[in-house]
């Protein structure tokens, strides 16, 4: 390696850090998965996203104490490498981060075309093409002025989320007399529907694990890291809860479970107005979430040519912009392909497979550097039971997810 080569800027200060976090936790998704979720769980649709952020929150405590004892870009394949020493295995996590990543910015950007298309009827593959090499060239810009930018996009986004809230206010007045609806009984039936609706909402909170690639450029990372995650998992939860109990509220169970676009559907019920503010909104959060993930990808292969995993001259950095210039080219040109002629429905799918399965080799790995490592002085540590609770937790969404892919559960 040439060690005279600059590194990676530290420019992120906690809160920049915590809305990059937030910005690629609430991604779009949330947009739509109201109505998927209301369409298994009912009216216990809040529980079911209470359910899920609980389930998350075991993970993301497990990143927040690995991202603390080692604060570095690869950090999954780090995290592995570190508890099992498994150079295959660290390999292969690696590259499913970045797997995820592209899949994630294609999908994002393709359905950036389908809400443009609200406004204008553009040709794909031009939208396409612009849209990726715009935001490659953001991301090589520079982490203070990306991430700047995203974290605007993020304050729109929340912006949006508020709006819905907002605009539900008498729904809100209404709640004292529809808590009977809200709070489950005790039987099987009831709990099993919840529990598949925290299947469902449980990809609204995946994001808190991309925010530990950026921790080389973040300032005092041992403790804004893990402060960030647990901020923006917090976050998260209070919005999607306030916006779930405001649809449910507000329309029949029944509509919000056939619209494509139920928080759209709740704007339009609550004021009679169109709904092209949401959707403009919107488009700034697939522009986002898109933004995010082809960062966390660059840093992950960055860290991993780094370390050896991958090819040595995805190592580079630019002396200006102080960004890893040739893996933020690569994974440009992956989403752009990825984006224009891949298939996405079954790789996405299978995606969300890697995404658990690195979870729960993340969770192993920290059960195992707790058993021999002793943690750098000044940082937080979490009890044994969190990563025990993170891996069974993890294991148990892999499987219930295998069986949704097969058809069999769902």
């Amino acid at each position: 390696m040439n060690t005279s080569q600059p590194g990676l800027r530290r420019a992120l200060s906690l809160p920049l850090l915590t809305f990059y976090g937030l910005g690629t936790i609430l991604g779009a998704g949330i947009y739509v998965l109201v109505g998927e979720v209301a369409a298994v769980a009912g009216m216990y649709a809040p529980i079911a996203f209470l359910t899920a952020a609980i389930v998350a929150a075991f993970t993301a405590f497990t990143y927040a104490e690995l991202a603390a004892r080692h604060p570095f870009s690869g950090a999954e394949a780090v995290y592995v490498q570190e508890g099992l020493g498994r150079r295959e295995l660290s390999t292969l996590v690696g590259y499913l981060i970045v797997l995820a990543g592209l899949v994630s910015s294609a999908t994002l950007t393709r359905g950036f075309v389908g809400y443009l298309r609200v406004f204008a009827d553009l040709p794909e593959t031009p939208v396409i093409v612009l849209l990726v090499v715009a935001l490659g060239a953001l991301a090589l810009w520079g982490i203070l002025e990306s991430v700047t930018i995203a974290a605007v996009a993020t304050i729109i986004e929340i912006g949006g989320l508020l709006l819905i809230i907002g605009v539900s206010a008498d729904s809100f007045v209404a709640l004292p007399a529809h808590l009977p609806q809200l709070i489950p009984a005790a039987d099987a039936a009831t709990w099993w529907s919840i529990s598949m609706g925290a299947f469902l909402a449980f990809y609204a909170f995946i994001g808190f694990e991309d925010m530990v690639n950026v921790a080389e450029e973040v300032k005092d990372p041992q403790r804004n890291v893990p402060r960030a995650i647990v901020l923006a998992l917090v976050g998260s939860t209070l919005l999607y809860l306030l916006v779930v109990t405001a649809a449910v509220l507000a329309l029949p169970v029944s509509t919000l479970a056939r619209s494509e676009a139920p928080l759209a559907l709740v704007f339009e019920s609550a004021t009679g107005a169109s709904p092209v503010l949401i959707t403009l909104i919107s488009l700034f959060a697939v522009i986002n979430g898109a933004l995010i993930q082809m960062i966390m990808a660059s840093r992950m292969l960055y860290g991993m040519a780094r370390s050896g995993w991958a090819p040595r001259t995805l190592a580079g950095i630019g002396e200006r912009s102080r960004t890893p210039v040739a893996s933020t080219a690569v994974i440009t040109a992956g989403v752009l392909v990825f984006a224009l002629w891949l298939p996405l429905v079954t790789l996405a799918k299978l995606t969300s497979l890697a995404i658990l399965l690195v979870f729960i080799l993340v969770n192993l790995s920290l059960i195992r550097i707790k058993r021999f490592q002793q943690p750098p002085a000044g940082i937080r540590v979490y009890p044994l039971w969190v990563p025990y609770g993170g891996l069974l937790l993890a294991t148990a969404l892999l499987v219930l997810q295998t069986l949704s892919v097969l058809g069999i559960a769902g």
